[in-house]
């Protein structure tokens, strides 16, 4: 499959990209600095392209046949939240004006449920340092589940994806749609390894069409 990837080196970027590559797909890596990307590959392409810009992606992206987006607007931006939410409202309208059907969106785990009518994200205990980007990515689920035209997803890691074991791939998982998968020790824990796996998954046997799922062990 032709796929075109953004965020390819950031921390889930450069996870799903290893992944989709050892799985045999062709990959357009997009990119603000083509240096950013050191993995070479027969089956890998690196273009500059300013994803925020909905006309450039548009270009860069016609006649892919899907597009991953790990969009991180940077953890420490002190415009974390309004740069994360316009950069996901331009990458959507991208993809759109591209005739770009399949849209997969890797955003966080802040809007799960912890309760009824209760995300993490709004609890007490949620980590102050990223909650600006984790409302932000909540606010944007909400916007794309107003979209009719793409066929898209969003991807909620697992509460503890950053702190799983990087470099691990167990290949496997299990999935939830609106609240975390827990394991007996009530851990919501994957690799980013395995939580890339699940995505080219979807990717490749989709199953979660305008819908919302997330992955833990």
């Amino acid at each position: 499959m032709n796929v075109a990837l953004i965020g390819a080196s950031g921390f889930v970027g450069t996870a799903l990209l290893n992944e989709l590559l050892e799985r045999g797909h062709h990959v357009t890596a997009l990119t603000r600095d083509t240096a950013n990307i050191k993995k070479q590959h027969p089956n890998l392409t690196v273009v500059q392209a300013t994803v925020t810009d909905p006309k450039d992606l548009a270009e860069k992206v016609k006649g892919h046949e899907a597009v991953i987006s790990a969009f991180n607007a940077g953890w420490t931006n002190p415009n974390l939240y309004d740069d994360f939410l316009n950069g996901a409202k331009a990458i959507q309208e991208g993809v759109k004006r591209s005739g770009v059907k399949r849209f997969i969106f890797v955003g966080g785990a802040g809007s799960l449920y912890a309760a009824e009518n209760l995300q993490f994200v709004d609890t007490p205990e949620f980590p102050e340092q990223i909650k600006p980007g984790a409302t932000a990515a909540r606010d944007y689920l909400n916007i794309l589940k107003e979209e009719k035209d793409l066929d898209w997803t969003f991807l909620s890691p697992a509460l503890e994806m950053h702190q799983g074991t990087s470099g691990e791939r167990k290949g496997a998982y299990r999935k939830g749609l609106e609240t975390p998968v827990f394991d007996e020790s009530g851990r919501s824990v994957a690799s980013v390894e395995d939580t890339a796996l699940a995505i080219v998954d979807e990717l490749e046997n989709p199953q979660h069409i305008r819908e919302r799922f997330t992955v833990a062990y």
